[in-house]
């Protein structure tokens, strides 16, 4: 996930792009950059946050110009990646968001017919595009680069010569600024609130081409007319960032919560992972406790600490503490909650403490009630959530539970080297996992026509089943139960027909034989199958219904990409049915009573 900005107008244009930037930068925030039109064009790009690309910028007196703050999914994290690029005579500047699906056969084209590359992005085949097409109309030349590329995109272009933006938009969000004497870009409202109260909602397929005073849209060749809506939001509302939904904006908000998670905790020197908390083996066991979604990431939890660390450990429900209460003796009780203030799980706290066990809070909320009461806390860097549904917040729950097993694991050097390098690139895979919401909408349109559902997995994916249909039932209302996929066969199996839809979990792992077999079963009763497959996938076309595709990744952490894919199937599922999707009936963010 990326965040563009243009400005064409009579104020100072760097500041303007700076401060939309600025609020932007929940989208990404690896490198970012500015490309500033007067006379010449004028490229400034930095590695890391706005805040360190002011350090390199001097006063301009341009006053129309684009700027990116960039998560990188195409090349690595360096300065010539850096959003804008440019074309081989620096005569045209592009900010692109999306992913180019076909850049590697457009590219090789372009080598080919003599153009030069700087980086290892997709989005330079578009400068060189929008070059190789230009004859002096740069509406028109964009319109012809865009009908050669497959993909995703929102962008925006600046040329020498053109006192003009050009923006265009397909399956990525771009909304256009209204102003007086000044005309803004922004992939989202919030960006341009400061200036504005106007804005136009760009569709896909539009391209807009803007100056100080004027705005025209074409799509498919011909004028369209968009309508300009004005902005009455309140503070509230701004704080969804462009987003329907709080839910759907911490979704997207999921790669950052992830990267914060991980960030400082993962070490620069050596394949190792630094938490400041006890190690784990001088427990006698560890017991994992949480409520609702957090209960969830308690289970993977336990898998993650048996299978890496060679620890026993346990999940047990807050509510549920009182079993476990009186076989206490030197066992490790890990809390996990949102809020830290959740009445079941302080209460079990409470106990564990009173029976002298040690005690780790992983909580999203300093100085809670959790973290008083906890001998060690672990947060995890998710910021604020406001949607009842947890979605962030588990993405890095689960990121803390892979933390706290790899910073106790017993694997070897290489293997642990692979998997951190693994964890490493999750913001972006799960930027992918986001890029292909449009077709997982559709897909959630037809599950949403049902009453009931089933989710099976096996192994380190069953958490995530439960934690799919908890999140299709809090949010659209549908049942839906989660099974192991052995387990079906034994009473559930009564239940399947055409009008029980089964969302399987299918990741390329050691299950996967057995997970084939699963699904072969389920449709000889009948019932239509959603599988979640590798992208790679070609096996289950011809026995499943229909597939989501998520990138692949190392074994153990496919619950996290397909985590992903199951909150936009809730969401879209919930939105399809006209639900009230951020806070859902009963329910409240935070169970401050038993």
């Amino acid at each position: 996930m990326c965040g563009i900005v243009g400005y064409i107008g009579y104020r100072p244009a760097q500041a303007v792009l700076l401060n939309s930037l600025q609020r932007l930068e929940y989208r990404g925030y690896d490198s970012c950059g500015l490309a500033l039109l007067d006379h010449a064009i004028e490229s400034h790009r930095s590695v890391g946050r706005v805040e360190d690309l002011k350090h390199v910028l001097t006063p301009s007196p341009a006053t129309a110009g684009i700027g990116h703050t960039r998560w990188a999914t195409h090349g690595g994290v360096t300065e010539a990646n850096a959003h804008p690029h440019m074309d081989c005579k620096n005569n045209i500047a592009v900010v692109h968001n999306g992913i180019i699906e076909n850049f590697q056969a457009l590219k090789s084209q372009l080598l080919a017919e003599g153009h030069k590359f700087r980086s290892e992005t997709d989005t330079e085949v578009i400068a060189h595009l929008i070059e190789k097409h230009f004859d002096g109309d740069l509406e028109r030349a964009v319109g012809f680069a865009l009908a050669e590329i497959q993909g995703s995109y929102a962008m925006a272009v600046l040329c020498i010569g053109c006192r003009k933006l050009i923006a265009a938009r397909k399956e990525s969000p771009l909304v256009v600024g209204v102003g007086d004497r000044e005309n803004f870009i922004a992939s989202d409202v919030a960006a341009v609130l400061d200036y504005t109260d106007r804005a136009i909602y760009l569709e896909d397929g539009d391209i807009c081409t803007l100056s100080e005073r004027e705005i025209s849209i074409s799509n498919c060749g011909k004028g369209v007319s968009r309508k300009t809506c004005p902005v009455t939001w309140t503070a509230d509302q701004v704080q969804k960032g462009g987003y329907e939904h709080f839910m759907l904006k911490e979704i997207h908000e999921g790669p950052k919560a992830i990267a914060d998670t991980m960030s400082d905790r993962l070490s620069l020197v050596e394949p190792s992972v630094i938490l400041e908390v006890e190690k784990l083996r001088a427990a006698r066991g560890v017991i994992l406790t949480a409520c609702g979604s957090s209960y969830h990431a308690a289970l993977l939890g336990e898998y993650l600490l048996a299978r890496l660390c060679r620890v026993s450990a346990r999940a047990v429900i807050s509510s549920e503490f009182d079993e476990v209460e009186p076989v206490l003796d030197k066992d490790l009780i890990i809390a996990i909650t949102q809020s830290g203030e959740t009445a079941d799980v302080l209460r079990a706290l409470r106990k564990a403490k009173s029976a002298e066990c040690g005690t780790l809070a992983i909580v999203n909320v300093v100085g809670s009630t959790a973290t008083r009461i906890c001998d060690n806390t672990m947060f995890v860097q998710a910021g604020p959530e406001v949607s009842v549904a947890a979605t962030k917040t588990f993405m890095a729950q689960m990121i803390s539970m892979y933390l706290l097993a790899l910073s106790n694991s017993v694997l070897d050097p290489r293997t642990m080297a692979t998997l951190l390098e693994s964890m490493k690139l999750l913001p972006a895979k799960v930027n992918e996992v986001l890029l292909g919401e449009s077709q997982i909408a559709a897909q959630a349109a037809r599950l949403a026509k049902f009453d009931d559902a089933f989710f099976v997995a096996r192994g380190i994916n069953y958490p995530i089943a439960m934690e799919g249909a908890l999140k299709l039932k809090e949010v659209s209302y549908i049942h839906a139960e989660a099974y192991a996929a052995g387990e079906l066969k034994h009473g559930s199996f009564a239940l399947l027909g055409p009008r029980m839809p089964v969302v399987v979990l299918a990741p390329p792992d050691e299950t996967y034989t057995n997970i084939q077999t699963s699904i072969k079963e389920i449709k000889a009763r009948g019932a239509p199958v959603l599988a979640v497959v590798d992208k790679s996938d070609t096996e289950l076309e011809g026995f499943a219904d229909d597939l989501i595709r998520v990138p692949s990744v190392h074994p153990l952490l496919y619950p996290v990409l397909n985590t992903v894919a199951l909150q936009l199937l809730a969401y879209y599922a919930a939105r399809a049915r006209g639900c009230p999707i951020d806070r859902p009936a009963n329910l409240a963010k935070s169970v401050t009573v038993a």
